[in-house]
């Protein structure tokens, strides 16, 4: 009994030791690009609410589960949008697979026709045109101002956020998904 009891303990320790090294390990890759990521301590879960696909039909995150995401809240009039688009676009031919992807989330009035002349402009050919129309998600979410990224587990639960732009095709930021992705 206490032999059983001992190793219970141990395994659990073991198992807290381990996370705790994957978390310092993923802030050990918060530099350069992803100097101003913030990964938080508990996952937090995300909005419910759903958004429209490209093709007009509703989706949720939960579409996505078992996969690690990166989701860009963006707009068509961000000018700061328009540059960081095309290293998402990169990461997603980088990286894209059943284990990880890029989804974009236009947020607010955003008319598809806009967002496909946007894409065709900063040359987007990889990632999705979803979108927030009444921004239920971005409030939900706590998006005020744009861009804002934020990183989902495996779980559906953001684990990381980052304010602004960034060169998510940059070898900080790959090394950064890559890390994630390995976790498993």
């Amino acid at each position: 009994m206490i032999r059983s009891l001992c190793a219970s303990v141990l395994y659990i320790a073991l198992g807290l030791g381990a996370n705790a090294a994957a978390a310092q390990d993923l802030s050990d890759l918060i530099t350069g690009e992803m100097r101003g990521v913030v990964l938080h301590d508990e996952p937090q879960a995300v909005s419910e609410a759903p958004f429209l696909t490209e093709d007009e039909t509703e989706s949720t995150f939960a579409a996505f589960e078992g996969q690690v995401i990166v989701l860009n809240f963006w707009a068509t009039w961000c000018a700061p949008c328009r540059e960081e688009m095309p290293a998402l676009n990169a990461l997603q031919e980088t990286l894209g697979s059943e284990e990880f992807r890029v989804v974009t989330l236009a947020t607010g009035r955003n008319p598809p026709q806009a967002i496909r002349r946007f894409f065709e402009e900063v040359g987007v050919t990889a990632l999705p045109r979803y979108r927030d129309i009444n921004q239920q998600i971005a409030r939900e979410m706590g998006v005020f101002g744009l861009p804002i990224t934020v990183i989902l587990n495996r779980d559906g639960q953001e684990i990381a956020r980052l304010r602004g732009d960034a060169d998510w095709a940059s070898p900080e930021a790959i090394a950064l998904i890559e890390a994630l992705i390995a976790e498993g």
